[in-house]
């Protein structure tokens, strides 16, 4: 009896808390995620630190034993100058140091730092820049943020929802399943068009790198990323970038737009209705309550739409129907709410609240 009392609270309390108890469960995935990824780097990278660290070591005994004449000391200041004006953007091989600061590669700069790329390549030397940073950064970050999120809903409206609506009418597909593979079809073309074809074009302009460097760097800089172990155009050959300012300014436009793009992808996958409904299962509970009446007026939308005349569709101008908020806020006037189903019209395993 005793046992069977505590398996109905138990019962009772997985079931009160389930949001709570499914967002424990992901943050512990998360960490999970996390430290499995630190084992698996410091397992590949741990190895070829150390042996760097040991050829770095016999060439600096090897340079102080052919040159005699220079003491130790001396190697360590120089190499520590070196060092520190390298993590200012500003190298020894060639001392081409004329490109760091004119008006493109500020405003490449200006571009990785407002999309929080953040190459660290080319950083303030005064404490003018820094300040300045700090005060252009504060407002600017929050501006392009406002920015990108205009033009990437700008742009969902033409390549996500408008294809997806047009072929649910031509087809009469759920629109579940269409934008499901609307969103896989426009996942492989911009792989395609701002991974792949970029990086065969990076090997062609940076001789030093290879497919896998390059594939590297784009995958890097369009996620945000940002290491600044490759940045391309800081060879201290002119040879290889006769054009040295139009390959900056042709980076910066193709970061921004590729930034864009795939913002595009993410938001059109975050959107599909398999992943809002997975996303509910995280929700507290006023949040699910508000976004099952959300789901309902869309699902009543598209139940009207398949009953309405099949010639309403042959007309130029839709129907004008009732916002979104206007019929929630008519449902909880009416006290009305009906239990959240998928898109087959198959009930939930869950209960909402």
């Amino acid at each position: 009896m005793v046992r069977g009392c505590a398996g109905g609270w138990c019962a009772r309390f997985v079931e009160t808390h389930q949001s709570a108890l499914n967002f424990a469960l992901l943050v512990t995935g998360y960490i999970l995620y996390l430290v499995i990824g630190a084992g698996i780097f410091s397992a590949i990278e741990l190895p070829y630190e150390q042996q760097l660290r040991q050829e770095l070591k016999a060439a600096r005994q090897d340079f102080l034993s052919n040159n005699t004449c220079v003491s130790d000391a001396h190697l360590d200041e120089l190499l520590a100058r070196a060092l520190e004006a390298s993590n200012y953007g500003v190298s020894v091989l060639g001392n081409d140091t004329d490109r760091n600061w004119d008006f493109v590669s500020s405003l490449f700069f200006t571009s990785t730092v407002l999309t929080t790329t953040g190459y660290g390549h080319t950083v303030p030397l005064s404490d003018e820049g820094k300040a300045f940073c700090i005060f252009y950064s504060l407002f600017g970050i929050p501006v392009t943020l406002f920015f990108l999120s205009v033009a990437v809903q700008r742009i969902m409206l033409l390549v996500s929802q408008r294809p997806v609506s047009y072929f649910h009418r031509r087809w009469a597909m759920p629109k579940s399943k269409l934008a499901a593979i609307h969103a896989t079809c426009l996942s492989i073309v911009m792989t395609l068009l701002l991974l792949i074809i970029p990086a065969w074009i990076f090997i062609s302009l940076e001789k030093d790198w290879n497919y896998l460097e390059s594939l590297y760097f784009c995958f890097i800089s369009l996620t945000t990323i940002g290491l600044g172990d490759y940045v391309p155009g800081e060879t201290h050959s002119k040879e290889s970038t006769p054009h040295p300012q139009l390959y900056r300014l042709a980076i910066t436009a193709y970061l921004l737009l590729g930034l864009v793009c795939v913002l595009v992808v993410l938001e059109t996958c975050c959107e599909l209705p398999q992943m809002r409904s997975l996303r509910r299962r995280f929700y507290q509970e006023n949040v699910r309550e508000l976004d099952s009446e959300t789901t309902n007026i869309i699902e009543r939308e598209h139940m009207s739409d398949q009953l309405a005349d099949p010639t309403d569709h042959m007309t130029n101008h839709p129907p004008v129907i009732p916002s979104v908020s206007e019929q929630a806020a008519s449902m909880r006037t009416e006290n009305k709410s009906t239990p959240y189903t998928l898109a087959s019209g198959s009930p939930t395993n869950g209960k909402l609240r």
